[in-house]
């Protein structure tokens, strides 16, 4: 029954990109951030149904799967129509694959904030970036603006606050310094590494940083 409450959430969250993509069919950098920031609170809602550890796992290898048969034969091009070769949502879904098994019971805290830091900086950034002028610049072949990143590194501090301050941590300078290891690492982000380099480094470093002190 708990997984059903996933299922309706997953299924609204599809929905609500469908329903975009009926008025505006040619934001597609829109339409997949769409479902990129939907997915980012299915981890605390999950941890809030108290969801096993292996279920997490089972699950998310599962959707792991489809993810990789939908790149093989294109049975939803929505997740990855964005006019250029990217495996974001595989890397998307392999490091959340990672952290369930290394925080999911040891650090909830941990994994909550890498995937936050993914979903709604990295989310946001690529909207506002793509949405709002500013200096752009090539970085290993994929064009990064200011107002992106800017919007990255503040996403990321104030995930790292929020958490912090939920889990009544003490403040201190490495919450600047995950925020700018984030936003560095997102400039990486050919065929979508960024989305496991970043959630799994951000998450690291706030287990490191700022639960063990």
């Amino acid at each position: 029954m708990k997984f059903a409450y996933i299922l309706i959430y997953i299924f609204i969250i599809f929905l609500i990109s469908l329903i975009y993509k009926l008025f505006n069919p040619n934001n597609k950098e829109a339409l997949r951030k769409i479902i990129h920031i939907g997915i980012g609170p299915l981890i605390p809602f999950a941890k809030f149904l108290d969801i096993d550890q292996t279920s997490a796992l089972c699950f998310t290898g599962l959707v792991s799967f489809l993810i990789f048969i939908n790149y093989q034969f294109k049975l939803f091009p929505t997740i990855e129509d964005v006019g250029r070769k990217s495996y974001g949502t595989l890397f998307y879904c392999l490091s959340l694959f990672i952290l369930i098994y290394l925080y999911w019971n040891s650090d909830p805290t941990s994994l909550i904030a890498g995937f936050f830091i993914m979903t709604f900086g990295d989310g946001f950034a690529g909207l506002i970036g793509k949405n709002f002028k500013s200096k752009t610049w090539i970085f290993l072949n994929q064009q990064k603006s200011f107002f992106g990143t800017a919007t990255m590194f503040f996403m990321s501090l104030i995930v790292v606050f929020g958490l912090s301050y939920f889990q009544q941590y003490n403040f201190n300078i490495n919450f600047l310094t995950i925020a700018l290891i984030s936003t560095v690492l997102e400039q990486f982000s050919f065929f979508g590494i960024d989305n496991f380099i970043v959630p799994i480094s951000a998450a690291f470093c706030f287990n490191f940083f700022i639960t063990k002190l």
